[in-house]
């Protein structure tokens, strides 16, 4: 199958603007079968307001963003994971869905908010699901996800066999190095698509990645150009969790000995 990430700016408050970008950008990306796109892709990030955060967001049902999804997922034949800025009753969450040719198929909505993202959003209430969409079984985390390993390894052990990631990163290349290693210690393929330009105070750092589950870097974007990158991949590899003949990264976990990781205390020593 041929997977891809779409690194361009979105536009604060003008999701108008970004759909007309995408659909320019859509061009690069002919026989793709599985396209991810940045976080807080319908409204861009940098809220001045929570009522700005509110205005730029939309529900899942009838909305704009989500419609305009799913018009290209049918007319490509493809899917495509997009970050949202979602809206549910009178609750935000920093969202990321996955939209196939038959339409709207489900949502991940971001478990670590970053910096000032707690100023508008509520941290996620849906878990870690994972979607077979039929070529493979993916999972969803989104930009600040990355630090946590246990999520990954949730996914993983869940199923997933491409983890895709939207994001708007500002830390100077931080996630950028960790991708890869999650990938391997996860034996799953990896979509980071990160954002470019500014937004006030904050620069995003593009960058964007696709890695293999040997931890090989498939594709890495420029940090200040748009790009569409796609490369077609191998989902058995992402099948096979053998190390060496001997060792299975799933099944030679030790879960009696990391009882630690369920606790919210932290150990001092």
């Amino acid at each position: 199958m041929k997977i891809g990430f779409m690194q361009f700016s979105p536009l604060l408050g003008d999701a108008l603007g970004t759909m007309k970008a995408i659909e320019r950008l859509l061009s690069g990306c002919a026989g793709v079968d599985l396209l991810v796109l940045p976080e807080l892709c319908n409204s861009g990030y940098n809220f001045t307001s929570y009522e700005q955060a509110w205005d730029t967001s939309e529900a899942i049902e009838g909305g704009p963003f989500i419609a305009f999804l799913e018009s290209k997922c049918s007319s490509h034949n493809m899917h495509i994971v997009s970050g949202l800025n979602e809206r549910d009753g009178d609750v935000l969450y920093n969202s990321a869905v996955l939209i196939g040719p038959n339409g709207y198929i489900g949502t991940y909505r971001k478990l670590h908010l970053f910096l000032n993202e707690r100023d508008f959003f509520q941290p996620g209430n849906a878990g870690l699901p994972v979607f077979d969409i039929g070529s493979c079984t993916l999972g969803m985390l989104v930009c600040f996800d990355w630090i946590f390993p246990e999520v990954w390894r949730i996914l993983a052990l869940k199923g997933a066999e491409i983890i895709c990631h939207p994001s708007n990163l500002v830390l100077p290349g931080f996630a950028q190095r960790a991708i890869p290693i999650h990938a391997l210690f996860n034996r799953v393929y990896v979509v980071t698509a990160n954002r470019i330009g500014t937004e006030e105070e904050l620069t995003f750092t593009g960058v964007s990645i696709i890695a293999d589950p040997r931890g090989d870097i498939l594709a890495q974007a420029s940090r200040a150009k748009e790009e569409v990158v796609v490369r077609e991949i191998h989902i058995a590899l992402a099948r096979d969790k053998m190390m060496t003949p001997r060792n299975h990264v799933l099944n030679d976990r030790r879960p009696q000995e990391y009882a630690l990781l369920t606790e919210n205390a932290i150990v001092k020593r």
